[in-house]
């Protein structure tokens, strides 16, 4: 290990936690409806929105109908971005004149990025052109990210309102998350990333002379504006093939630096927003500390595994070869390990390495990083209220070791709560585990792979849980776009996004009608370091029951066969 890779890493934690207690205080602050700095610029902006589609912001909803108004929402998204895609050779903005997409890659495409997931099948520089980029791609960049923040602070009211019937306004939580937190932020944003060498163009693509006097055509368009949003809004994929490890994604260390800070901020943020909007800031504290525990004990494996490297590679006699397989050279093994962790941790698919070429161990942790649910620090939104899935499930499970009836922020847990908890952990899993079985016992799945044995159930895990996780990150092992994957993956992420959604919002419809008792002699304490160690305890023992039996089939049978035993 070299030290320059530990301060790298510490120094990337020092500067996002002092960024993200003063953004989760400013977005309680948007989501309370309390004045800010944003309101005299993007105010008349949200009227103006509210009156041309008719929406009453004031109007508060149900459970019921805030998810029947998501679904809606999402499912017309979806279907515009499908059509842009099939029709993209009679639009705008196509000087490459791309033909239209394929009907089974439109539609994996047009799901993907509806659920955050950005899953890509495809090369975007050959397939997509500027007007499906950006009237399609980057407007569903802003809206899945939008619609994840929207659930978790109506999740948050459920949580702490007291005998209310009502969780808030779908379309007043979407439109604040995009005009008060993501629009700002890569607005400014985007123009730092352009003055460090990303770039942001409308040309045809060129072809120049190379060095070797050969011939070669340069792919360019909208990066910067289309980048920044993949990152704050934990959506991933990438304008070019390569994504992140190309130079004009991501030029040099600062963008580097800077992209994974903007894929974690506001997930980060997100638990000290619980924590002003419960009126206990002691519980976001709770929540963010187990979330950087998780995430840095997967930091941890994944780094030592890599620098470990391969051993069969370094019998070869070639030095540093073993560690720097896959990994991003300008950046070295440290970056490359930290990104990687820090993509997983999120629901973000931007890669900076080829996840195919860890070690075994070491691509593990990003996959079981999502498999867990990615809820350190878990996506925009999406990884707060996975998080407090688990924060019920522990409750629950002290609940029946001290003899009382569970509770959390004094209102009880009872059989509806843990019903709609158990389907947001079994339907993810159901999800992989199924889906991947499927995948592997039939020509269709496992014609696509580059590789057999252990390495090769890895990529299929790999794949179903990017998908179910609405991660969409590859281990680049494995050829999606064929009929079979764009479907099943499309399954996928309808229900590795809905599987959870629709159960955190009956939880949140739930949990608000109930009166909150005061705590007393045999209140069990939901914060601090006793309940963060149970929290993190119950996260992997429900993720290694789980999991379990796959992983040692994949990645941990591939180590031992590395090793020789």
């Amino acid at each position: 290990m070299k030290i320059i890779d530990i301060m790298q890493m510490l120094v990337f934690l020092l500067v996002l936690m002092a960024l993200a207690v003063p953004l989760g205080s400013y977005i309680a602050r948007v989501f309370n409806g309390e004045k800010n700095f944003l309101d005299s610029i993007m105010g008349p902006l949200e009227n103006i929105l509210y009156r041309l589609s008719g929406v009453d912001a004031t109007k508060e909803m149900d459970w019921r109908q805030y998810a029947k108004a998501l679904i809606l929402f999402n499912f017309f998204g979806m279907l515009l971005l499908f059509l842009i895609q099939m029709l993209q050779a009679w639009l705008p903005f196509n000087p490459q004149s791309f033909s239209g997409v394929n009907w089974d890659l439109a539609l994996n495409t047009a799901i993907s990025f509806m659920t955050n997931t950005n899953w890509q099948a495809y090369a975007g520089e050959s397939t997509l052109s500027y007007f499906t980029q950006m009237a399609g791609l980057t407007v569903q960049n802003f809206l899945s990210a939008a619609t994840g923040m929207a659930v978790a602070v109506a999740l948050i009211r459920g949580l702490t309102r007291r005998s209310a019937v009502t969780i808030g306004n779908f379309w007043a939580d979407m439109t604040r998350s995009a005009t008060r937190i993501l629009l700002p932020a890569c607005f400014v944003l985007a123009f730092v990333l352009v003055s460090q060498g990303v770039i942001q163009n409308l040309h045809p693509y060129p072809t120049v002379q190379t060095l070797e006097g050969g011939s070669q055509v340069l792919a360019l368009g909208p990066v910067a504006s289309q980048e920044i949003i993949k990152m704050l809004g934990t959506n991933g994929g990438g304008f070019f093939n390569t994504n992140s490890a190309h130079p004009f994604e991501n030029p040099n260390g600062i963008t580097n630096f800077l992209e994974m800070l903007a894929i974690l901020i506001i997930p980060t943020a997100l638990p000290f927003t619980f924590g002003h909007m419960s009126g206990d800031k002691r519980q976001g504290r709770t929540l963010f500390a187990a979330m950087l525990l998780l995430f840095v004990l997967a930091l941890g494996v994944c780094y030592w595994s890599e620098t470990s490297g391969n051993p069969q590679i370094s019998a070869l006699g070639i030095q540093g070869a073993s560690a720097l397989e896959g990994k991003e050279l300008r950046f070295g093994v440290g970056s490359s390990s930290l990104f990687a962790t820090v993509t997983t941790a999120v629901s973000c698919g931007a890669v900076n390495s080829m996840h195919d070429s860890f070690t075994p161990l070491g691509g593990m942790m990003p996959l079981l990083l999502i498999m867990l649910g990615e809820i350190a620090f878990g996506g925009v939104g999406a990884g707060l209220y996975g998080m407090l899935v688990f924060v019920i499930i522990t409750v629950f499970i002290i609940g029946l070791m001290v003899g009382r009836t569970p509770e959390y922020l004094g209102k009880k847990v009872e059989s509806r709560e843990m019903k709609m908890v158990t389907l947001a952990v079994l339907i993810p899993a159901a999800s992989i585990l199924l889906g991947s079985a499927a995948a592997a016992a039939v020509p269709a799945g496992t014609s696509s792979l580059l590789n057999a044995g252990p390495h090769g159930l890895s990529e299929i895990l790999y794949a179903f849980a990017s998908c179910t996780g609405n991660n969409g990150s590859a281990f680049a092992g494995l050829n999606a776009n064929t009929l079979f994957y764009n479907l099943m993956l499309s399954a996928a992420l309808l229900a590795g996004r809905f599987g959870i959604i629709l159960p955190a919002l009956a939880i949140a419809g739930s949990m608000a009608g109930k009166k909150a008792a005061p705590a007393g002699p045999g209140t069990v304490s939901t914060s601090g370091g006793l309940f963060v160690g149970l929290l993190v305890a119950t996260v992997i023992i429900v993720g290694a029951l789980t999991y379990f039996p796959a992983l040692a089939l994949g990645p941990v049978a591939e180590h031992l066969i590395m090793l020789g035993v």
